[in-house]
């Protein structure tokens, strides 16, 4: 009895660990002052200000969609690049794998740079392009890493059984391994967003004129105090990425409900 209220002791600290610095933010988002460590009542102002403000909100535009289109684009690059190396014989996937884990493991300045470098080789304009190429060149690892697990856990003879009854092996992909596969596809599809929006060096180095996400934009307001808009911008991102969760979970739970049932 007592060493299982030691593990919930422990089990709760570390999560307040984790998650008092967003509790701080997101009740200060509500304080009627600048300071970030007075609290001087009760107040909205910083969100309608945060929908007046014409820089954070083109910064958040392009935040989201570079993330949406990264996420989507590096999802589809790294599912079929997982499904490939899973079908590689011992050596060859080996290889493969130790290369896709080089740019997890190598520090982002150096892919930063690395990416830059060959952008100005190729003589593209820096802008929305070569952030969004960048991005995509960042996440796809991750995605890969993600889709893996599930590819080993699937039986492998799935496919070869729908081709065998007369589906073509699109259809086999289409209707059997990726349905299959799919908790890991949207584990992956998760990841490459939450690392395109939190993302600061990459994007640094390889945007352009006009071209600026969120982190580069409160990077630039640190110069001259962070505006506790930025605050409300979180509050409503958390809130919008825990609903997100919410609702991915809820359809993950009922097709596996659903899956029992049809077995």
């Amino acid at each position: 009895m007592v060493n299982k209220g030691i593990k919930r002791l422990y089990t709760f600290l570390i999560f307040l660990f984790l998650y008092a610095p967003i509790i701080v933010l997101i009740v200060f988002s509500f304080n009627n002052s600048k300071s970030r460590g007075v609290w001087a009542g009760f107040t909205l102002k910083w969100y309608i200000e945060l929908f007046q403000d014409a820089n954070i909100l083109k910064a958040l535009y392009y935040t989201i969609l570079i993330a949406v289109l990264s996420a989507i684009i590096s999802t589809i690059i790294g599912t079929f690049a997982a499904i490939g190396i899973s079908n590689m014989p011992g050596i060859s996937k080996k290889i493969v794998l130790n290369l896709n884990y080089l740019p997890v493991l190598n520090p982002d300045i150096v892919t930063a740079v690395s990416l830059m470098v060959l952008f100005r080789f190729l003589r593209l304009d820096f802008g929305f392009t070569t952030m969004l190429l960048s991005h995509i060149t960042f996440c796809v690892p991750y995605v890969i890493l993600s889709v893996l697990p599930k590819l080993k856990q699937m039986n492998k003879h799935l496919a070869e059984a729908a081709m065998d009854l007369g589906a073509t092996p699109f259809y086999a992909l289409r209707k059997v391994v990726i349905p299959e596969i799919m908790p890991g596809i949207i584990t992956g599809a998760l990841i490459a967003f939450t690392l395109s929006v939190d993302d600061f060096v990459i994007s640094f180095f390889n945007t352009g004129k006009g071209v600026s996400n969120l982190s580069i934009e409160i990077f630039s307001m640190t110069r001259r105090g962070i505006n506790p808009v930025i605050n409300a911008l979180s509050t409503l991102m958390f809130v919008g990425l825990m609903i997100m969760l919410l609702i991915i979970y809820k359809r993950t739970e009922k097709n596996e409900i659903e899956k029992g049932e049809v077995r």
